[in-house]
């Protein structure tokens, strides 16, 4: 190796270690609601995939991590590319204390309404959890009919590692759902648009009708 070709690699090393450094730095600043509410005892955070799409389930996410979790990369599950989620959601389930996912379908979004379609799922997914949590950290929402105290934060899956992980925890599982629904529907093209109100999806929605995965209260405008 000459002169130039290691100091290139040193470079390459020192760049490489600054950018690990300020990724555990951001880790670290993401669990601070975490490290406030644990003199309460478990800390969850809870968030939902699916509110807003024309066809599918809405899922949320419930997850406990242990105290000081590092998973790096781990953040809101918009942010992240399909890849990354997936190499996320199998170090979430590896790494958490617990994890519980809960699915409400299409039939009872239009029973009664996606917000309390919503709050089901998340209650599902509390329920779910081998530990009951203390404290939840909630991605702005306020959960109905739980006993436990609750911490509403903007943004939160942004700015709460526990809550990025728990949506997550609901993105991959939904999606994955849509996917496998796309081969009972292929018309419609759920693997790639997973339901939401895309121009192919209406356009298909338009020449075939609604099916079973679709929420009737959603699709009033187009059928």
């Amino acid at each position: 190796m000459t002169e130039k070709q290691r100091l290139k690699q040193l470079e390459k090393e020192r760049k490489a270690a600054e950018k690990l450094a300020k990724e555990k730095e951001r880790i670290y600043s993401m669990l601070s609601f975490e490290r406030e509410y644990a003199v309460y005892g478990a800390v969850c955070g809870i968030d939902e995939a699916g509110r807003g799409p024309l066809a599918g389930p809405v899922a949320a996410g419930a997850v406990i991590l242990p105290k000081d979790c590092e998973i790096l990369y781990l953040n809101d599950s918009k942010k992240l590319s399909p890849k990354r989620r997936a190499g996320l959601y199998d170090e979430i389930l590896e790494k958490a204390v617990s994890c519980g996912i809960g699915i409400v379908d299409a039939a009872r979004i239009d029973e009664i309404n996606i917000l309390q379609a919503t709050y089901e799922a998340m209650r599902l997914a509390i329920s779910r959890l081998s530990i009951l949590p203390d404290v939840l950290l909630n991605d702005a929402v306020t959960i109905p009919e739980v006993p436990m105290r609750q911490v509403p934060i903007i943004g939160g899956d942004g700015k709460s590692l526990s809550i990025a992980a728990a949506s997550i925890l609901a993105k991959v599982t939904r999606d994955r759902m849509m996917e496998a629904y796309d081969a009972l529907y292929p018309e419609y093209g759920f693997a790639g648009h997973k339901g939401y109100g895309t121009a192919a999806h209406i356009a298909a929605l338009k020449q075939y009708g609604p099916c079973p995965l679709h929420r009737r209260s959603f699709i009033t405008h187009f059928v």
